[in-house]
């Protein structure tokens, strides 16, 4: 192996000595050497136009009656390559900054799985399934689903108006600031008035998070919600078998500091089940148009019988089917069903 860091004058004997050898020889060994040594010219940084003086000088040291037209043939061709050379280095640069960009997506991607929940919490009462697919590395959607010492559920799901490291860094930022309120997980108006200051003060004024956010009263199955612009959910009532729209108005995260946010109420009834989900699910396209509610229903009831955790997993395939297994945006649903 060829040191590296050679002087120039070593670099252009050695390369004289391969290039004659070559020549004499031309055969695989002489072809092997020169590709040895192109790592050498690497280490040193030659460039492309520096590479084809080289060539250049010491083809007029071994073959001193090179033809003129010959000789001018190496001047246009090392004009070729100080632009090439131009290029080829700014291209490098750039696919460096690419790498480093790629990097931190990753990183960013990695911090987001922490945020989310570890694992499902279990109650005797209650039957959950949760699934999220971000469209790309990085997903806008967050979901939360923490169970208190009183056996009672707080559960969120969230859209981030805007992609990439930011989204990461304002995901994190919701999921501390709802862990900083344990004592209003059960009050789901006043946790988002919080939250929207929250917002409202650190977040740029071109990012905004809608989110439906809800507390789950296992000790007298009452569940409470209040929405922020988040794409409302379904109910499903057991004993009627129909399903209804789970609204809660209210505007989104970071317009108003002053906003306030209605709570609504529900008694569940056993084999009841809340389904909430982002803008992924109901933006599902067949063919040019998007699916009707009444669309995404019916798809729901087909694993109706299921637990909710399979719910959710056949849901996704089921949409993912539909869209060709390329998700236009991220897909999150959750199913919080009281066991009959």
């Amino acid at each position: 192996m060829f040191q590296v860091k050679e002087s120039d004058l070593t670099i252009q004997n050695k390369y004289k000595e391969l290039l004659a050898f070559y020549l004499q020889n031309q055969n695989e060994a002489g072809l092997y050497q020169a590709q040895q040594y192109s790592k050498v010219l690497l280490d040193n940084k030659t460039s492309p136009e520096d590479l084809v003086s080289l060539h250049y000088s010491v083809l007029e040291e071994v073959f001193p009656d090179i033809p003129e037209q010959v000789k001018n043939s190496f001047e246009f061709l090392l004009e070729v390559m100080i632009g090439y050379g131009l290029a080829y280095r700014e291209h490098q640069i750039l696919r460096n900054r690419q790498r480093e960009l790629e990097l931190q997506i990753d990183v960013a991607a990695n911090m987001q799985q922490t945020l989310l929940p570890k694992e499902i919490p279990v109650l005797d009462t209650l039957d959950i399934g949760i699934i999220s697919i971000p469209a790309s590395k990085m997903s806008g959607d967050y979901y939360y689903c923490v169970k208190d010492d009183n056996g009672c559920i707080g559960l969120a799901i969230a859209d981030i108006i805007g992609k990439g490291v930011p989204a990461a860094l304002c995901m994190s930022m919701i999921k501390y600031a709802i862990d900083s309120l344990p004592e209003q997980r059960m009050q789901p108006g006043a946790l988002l008035e919080n939250l929207n200051r929250v917002v409202a003060n650190n977040v740029d004024e071109s990012m905004f998070i809608t989110m439906m956010y809800g507390s789950y009263d296992s000790r007298n199955h009452e569940f409470y919600y209040s929405g922020a612009g988040h794409e409302p959910g379904f109910y499903y009532h057991y004993d009627s078998d129909e399903f209804e729209e789970l609204y809660a108005k209210g505007l989104v995260l970071g317009v108003s500091r002053k906003a306030t946010f209605r709570e609504y109420k529900r008694v569940v009834n056993k084999g009841d089940f809340m389904v909430l989900l982002s803008d992924g699910v109901t933006e599902t396209k067949v063919d040019d148009r998007f699916l009707e509610r009444e669309e995404i229903t019916t798809i729901i009831r087909q694993f109706i019988n299921l637990p909710a955790q399979e719910m959710v997993e056949n849901i996704y395939r089921e949409l993912a089917q539909i869209q060709g297994f390329t998700l236009k945006d991220d897909f999150t649903i959750m199913i919080l069903r009281r066991k009959v």
